[in-house]
Parts: C-alpha cells; sequence; structure tokens
C-alpha cells in the first residue's frame, strides 16, 4: 500500500470526481489522504488472528417499514424542487468522457 498520496493523485481523482479543487485544497487533501493511509497501515499491524470477522461492530437489525405498494407522487410533484425541466423530465448536462493521460 502506497504510503504517501501526492497532489497529482489528487487532481487526478478529482478529476475523475469531476470536482474543481483549488491548489490549497489539493496540497490539505494530499496530506489528509497521506495520514489516513499511514493510519490503515498501522491497523494492519494489529494481530487479528483470534478476532472474529464481523458485518457492523453493533448488534443492529433492519427497522425500515415493510415495503408496499403505494400511490405514485405525479409529475408535478416530483419535479417540484427540479434546477431544470424539460416537459415533464428532468433536464441534465449533457456528459462527456474526458481522457485521463
Amino acid at each position: 500500500m502506497p504510503g504517501k498520496i501526492d497532489e497529482a493523485q489528487v487532481r487526478h481523482i478529482a478529476m475523475l470526481s469531476r470536482l474543481e479543487l483549488t491548489d490549497a485544497e489539493v496540497a490539505e487533501f494530499s496530506h489528509q489522504l497521506s495520514d489516513i493511509l499511514a493510519y490503515v497501515e498501522q491497523l494492519n499491524q494489529v494481530d487479528t488472528t483470534d478476532v472474529e470477522p464481523t458485518a457492523h461492530p453493533l448488534p443492529l437489525r433492519n427497522v425500515m417499514r415493510e415495503d408496499e405498494p403505494d400511490e405514485p407522487i405525479g409529475v408535478e410533484a416530483a419535479l417540484a424542487n427540479a434546477p431544470q425541466r424539460a416537459a415533464s423530465f428532468f433536464k441534465t448536462p449533457k456528459v462527456i468522457e474526458q481522457d485521463s493521460a
């Protein structure tokens, strides 16, 4: 596992995520992500041979309601807070693939 995330890697991840970061944010995130990797590496050194794997550390259960069909909310209600719409559809910007080179 690499021990340091450099600014080029942060910029690449930002480009893939379509995030615009300032130079200060790139430097800050590079430092923060490197600290996270260092901590994960520290955790990897802990002996867990007698620790049983768990999906979650707490005994949780699903508390959601039953999934029952209901009346749809309707086009006007669904689009009420849409930033842009075209007739009865959400209008979104076109996404164009960008080379990562």
